[in-house]
């Protein structure tokens, strides 16, 4: 009797023994990756080495390209920052987003005072519409935790867009792309759900406010942005472990101007390097201070960012998430040549016309590169021709996100925009990838609208329509939209049919 259940309760272990083992190999194999999305600040599209860049040394994302797929036709979501994250955060063009432009709410409030500086009372720019949902928000519904450092840029403190009402489990940095100009500011902000924060607060950064935000005085500040913010990045990244995934956004607000960094390793090898280098005087304005040494900063600043990336990668290393880890790395916008920057001498728009501000292809153009080990190929150039608003679609697909937009289409309003398409294919090597039939921007600032068909390329400028063949004329040297009126028509077409009106930024349309 005890041999015969004996061997029966043999037998049920038998033969539940390859169903566990089935179960685990299931549960293996849809397991969610992590995802850390790093967004650097105004780095033109051949900033970097692996895109041509002859004078900056950037080992760790040449090598992150060498281990990944390196894209020559991604696109930012817009000429500017603000915009340009929406697109990203909302997966809707400029057309169709709530953000168009950096619309500042902090000119016109009372100011306070921190050590021998006066501040404003408020900071930060238009809020992220609540009727839409963003990235972080998803990814939060759908089981990960959620981390942001650097540059927010989607709703002033206090409005109904700031990081703690939007999905994010822990930020740090700047609020306000205005107080971003500064590199040793006076605060930070900071929301953790780990230190019970019920909201967004300032961090007053105590050693600087000792001494004035403009002149020479300023750089006597040691509590440097660009380390505090990497440091608080790298400590939540080494909090993460297996079997939690995370959605980590890091945007950097490095090369953005103003041009000022420890005077460490980095910077004084650029120095030597650029021995001859010119200065710049500063706009108080803008926060920029004056500038010694133009050149080795901003070389010095590309590296530093560089470092960083090297570090996070590292750091996955360490604690075995590597392989399961997705990083992307990209830029808002193209190239800037504010608080001094040279983006001339560095031919840092990788021979394209434009600047920050234009929607020529300088200006949205962006270098673009994702790693997933065992994943996505390596040392692959891709010609796939994507922007921002397709990240939200392709960030739902590699987290097995399903039916995103039906799920979190806002049924009260007359038409929620989801216009990314994913690119997920691309990345997995997979046939039968989806493609756009054209690209869109607008921005009002500087009255632009842009449209890429293909390889034709439209530019509106003030309302008037310049038409470019890329293939031909990378450059955009040459308008000839008087040769093809049937193509400018349907361009036309095109942009009047994406365009819907916000009351905040008006762009002059085509007709």
């Amino acid at each position: 009797m005890k041999h015969s259940n004996y061997l029966l309760a043999s037998g049920l272990l038998f033969s539940i023994m390859p169903l566990c083992a089935a179960q685990k190999a299931k549960k293996q194999r849809t397991i969610k990756p992590n995802i850390i999305y790093i967004m650097c600040d105004d780095m033109g599209y051949g900033d970097l080495g692996c895109y041509g860049q002859p004078y900056i040394s950037t080992p760790n994302l040449d090598r992150m390209a060498q281990e990944g797929m390196l894209f020559t036709q991604a696109y930012a979501g817009s000429p500017v920052s603000a915009p340009s994250r929406a697109c990203f955060m909302t997966g809707q063009h400029s057309g169709h987003t709530e953000v168009r432009g950096n619309k500042e709410y902090w000119r016109d409030t009372p100011k306070v005072r921190y050590g021998v500086n006066e501040e404003y009372s408020v900071a930060g720019q238009h809020p992220y519409s609540t009727e839409h949902i963003i990235l972080p928000e998803i990814m939060k519904d759908n089981g990960y935790t959620t981390g942001m450092f650097g540059k927010w840029a989607g709703g002033y403190e206090g409005s109904v867009s700031t990081p703690d009402k939007r999905g994010v489990d822990e930020f740090y940095g700047y609020i306000c792309q205005y107080q971003a100009h500064l590199y040793y500011p006076n605060f930070l902000n900071r929301y953790s759900k780990s230190l019970n924060d019920q909201e967004v607060i300032r961090v007053i950064m105590d050693e600087n406010i000792q001494h004035p935000m403009f002149g020479k005085d300023y750089f006597k500040r040691t509590q440097y942005s660009a380390d505090m913010i990497h440091r608080e990045a790298m400590k939540w990244i080494d909090k993460q472990e297996k079997g939690q995934p995370f959605f980590g956004i890091l945007t950097y607000t490095l090369p953005h101007a103003e041009l000022a960094q420890p005077e460490d390793s980095i910077y004084l090898s650029y120095e030597k390097k650029f021995f001859w280098d010119r200065t710049w005087g500063g706009n108080e304005d803008s926060r920029y201070n004056p500038a010694e040494h133009v050149h080795a900063q901003f070389a010095g600043m590309i590296t530093r960012l560089d470092t960083y990336v090297g570090e996070i990668l590292a750091k996955l290393k360490e604690k075995g998430l590597d392989e399961n880890t997705i990083v992307i790395f990209t830029s808002d916008n193209g190239p800037h040549e504010e608080g001094g920057a040279d983006p001339t001498f560095f031919g840092r728009d990788g021979k394209l016309r434009g600047l920050k501000r234009q929607c020529y292809e300088g200006g949205i153009r962006i270098p673009f590169i994702v790693r997933w080990p065992g994943k996505v190929a390596q040392g692959v150039k891709n010609d796939h021709q994507l922007a921002f608003y397709d990240l939200m679609p392709t960030i739902c697909d590699l987290a097995g996100i399903k039916n995103y937009v039906e799920r979190y289409t806002n049924k009260s309003l007359e038409k929620d925009y989801f216009d990314g398409i994913s690119f997920a294919p691309t990345l997995l090597g997979q046939s039968g990838q989806p493609k756009h039939q054209y690209l869109y921007w607008e921005f009002s600032e500087t009255d632009q609208i842009g449209l890429r068909m293909g390889d034709w390329k439209m530019v509106v400028k003030k309302g008037t329509p310049l038409l470019y063949n890329l293939a031909e004329d990378l450059h955009e040297d040459h308008d000839i939209s008087a040769q093809h009126p049937d193509i400018v028509q349907q361009m036309i077409g095109y942009i009047q049919k994406e365009h819907v009106e916000s009351k905040y930024f008006k762009v002059t349309l085509p007709q």
